[in-house]
């Protein structure tokens, strides 16, 4: 079958997929963006200060996000065998593991403040973080059974559920955090801190619909079935999520490392690049919404028994999304000053962000096919090789040479975002090869 017949075969059903699961991605980005639109007005310190807790959260969160990623492709495998029961155990099992792993990732980010003063910070952004720092960190907590949840709903076909569940964290989020941060309507002022609070009260909202969607609708009756915990299930998604965790973490950290360096060029660079962060973050999700797509997909073929169309999905999510983030692309080299602007009206801060949205451009495309082709491997559970392949791009190529280019170089912190690009370029590269190999094997009849 010609490479168009494909497309048209498996086009619809992905875009189907991805658009809900982006929406949905999408609304847990508008905390993060909501945050810095409203804290704008305070000031470079206030947008530092979010910047900084930014950078060292996207390590857990990206972290979270990939350990419980085994959910979403163990539940798609079962549900495209018609397998409730593992379905319901899959959940079950999923809920502990996130509850567990979210509070020792909030436990992990409280005890990071301590070490801020010593990480040459400006002293202006210490001083003031610590209750927003200690917000976001409990906000790990909900975020991640939240991704128990929605991956469920993702991987049984019920993925706009999810997203009008998650939206409720946004609805919540945007009056709840402009009326802390300045006093509305009654509440008190607590200005950089109140959007820590906000955040976590509009997380805390959307779990509480999750548990509710779960427990009433009758749609997810049939999947309510009870289900003993055994050591053995525990066993196999911690095994099947930790390659992917590392992976995410790799990463996110090196992400975040990038912005804790950042913050030693100054808080003009903090607050550049917590807006260039910002929106490189929403556009993202496209993506990573596509490679959560891509993953449900493969994984039903596989619960099926259809492994000869695994090929075709993987490339029809490439082809989508390659063509995406040329769009993304063009928008930021062209637009980048404008995009800036909206956020802040000091002149140098603009200025150094549009600079950085010229590097974040020509990263999109890249971007796009190295998410792609992760999703598309995690479905085939082949996470180590490409994991070692996210640690090398990340921590052996992207953040030496984004360093190099930032300071003995002299570009600042446009160089970190430079590096990036680079070491993402080999990481696509890679990554797509191993996928069309495995997806070979898979077409001529190999072993999964």
């Amino acid at each position: 079958m010609s490479f168009t017949a494909v497309f048209r075969r498996e086009a619809l059903s992905l875009v189907q997929l991805a658009v809900p699961l982006v929406a949905g991605l999408t609304v847990s980005s508008l905390l993060l963006l909501t945050d810095t639109w409203l804290l704008g007005p305070l000031g470079e310190t206030a947008l530092a200060s979010a910047s900084l807790a930014a950078s060292v959260s996207v390590i857990l969160w990206s972290a979270l996000y990939g350990f419980l990623a085994p959910v979403g492709v163990l539940v798609a495998r079962a549900w495209g065998a018609g397998d409730y029961r593992k379905v319901a155990a899959v959940v079950a099992h999923g809920r502990w593991l996130g509850l567990a792993i979210g509070v020792g990732s909030a436990a992990t980010m409280g005890a990071m403040l301590l070490a801020l003063p010593a990480m040459g910070q400006p002293a202006e952004v210490v001083r003031g973080i610590g209750p927003y720092w200690i917000a976001m960190s409990l906000v790990l907590v909900p975020y991640s059974v939240n991704l128990v949840f929605k991956q469920l709903l993702d991987a049984v076909g019920r993925a706009w559920t999810g997203v009008a569940l998650m939206s409720l964290a946004v609805v919540v989020n945007v009056p709840l955090n402009y009326a802390l941060i300045h006093g509305a309507w009654g509440f008190p002022r607590l200005g950089l801190a109140g959007a820590g609070v906000a955040t976590l009260a509009a997380e805390a909202v959307a779990l509480l619909a999750f548990w509710i969607h779960w427990r009433c609708s009758p749609a997810m009756a049939p999947l309510r079935q009870a289900v003993r915990l055994h050591r053995r299930r525990f066993s196999l998604q911690t095994r099947e999520g930790i390659p992917m965790g590392v992976q995410y973490l790799a990463e996110g950290s090196a992400l975040a490392v990038a912005g804790v360096l950042i913050g030693l060029l100054g808080a003009t660079a903090l607050a550049a690049n917590q807006i260039v962060f910002s929106i490189a973050s929403v556009l993202y999700m496209l993506p990573l919404g596509m490679a959560g797509a891509v993953a449900i997909r493969i994984g039903q073929a596989l619960g099926a028994g259809e492994g000869a169309r695994v090929r075709g999905i993987g490339l029809t999510a490439l082809a989508l999304v390659t063509s995406w983030t040329v769009l993304f692309m063009l928008a930021l080299v062209l637009g980048g000053e404008r995009i800036a602007a909206l956020f802040v009206d000091e002149h140098r801060v603009v200025a150094l962000a549009a600079a950085m949205f010229l590097a974040v451009g020509a990263m999109q495309v890249f971007d796009g096919i190295q998410s792609v082709s992760l999703g598309a491997l995690r479905a085939l559970l082949d996470t180590r090789w490409a994991t070692g392949v996210s640690l090398v791009a990340y921590w052996l190529l992207a953040l030496p040479l984004g360093w190099l280019l930032a300071m003995p170089l002299g570009l600042g912190a446009v160089g970190f975002w430079a590096g990036f690009t680079a070491g993402l370029s080999i990481a696509a590269v890679l990554l797509l090869g191993r996928f069309l190999r495995r997806a070979q094997a898979l077409a001529a009849g190999g072993c999964e």
